[in-house]
């Protein structure tokens, strides 16, 4: 843990002491919902990350539209 990570948590821990047991409890599990959401959040983006895509046309066929979009054109080039 960094030394500005422990600073803070060392302040709130300080706040919490004022506080009563329900709601220490409570912040408890607030915070382990928060840390359960960021794991899920992180697997999720995890596998969005492989560039796919949701399509009915065959592999085949967007392959074919890939290739018939295409345009090219002749160009001579100059080198001086």
């Amino acid at each position: 843990m960094r030394h500005s990570d422990q600073n803070v948590v060392e302040a709130f821990a300080e706040l919490f002491e004022g506080l009563s047991t329900t709601s220490k409890l409570e912040l408890i599990e607030s915070l382990s919902k928060s840390i359960r959401a960021e794991n899920s959040k992180k697997v999720e983006d995890f596998y969005k990350s492989f560039g796919a895509f949701a399509s009915e046309k065959s592999a085949e066929e967007i392959i074919n539209e890939i290739k018939e979009s295409r345009n090219f054109r002749n160009k001579d080039l100059e080198l001086t």
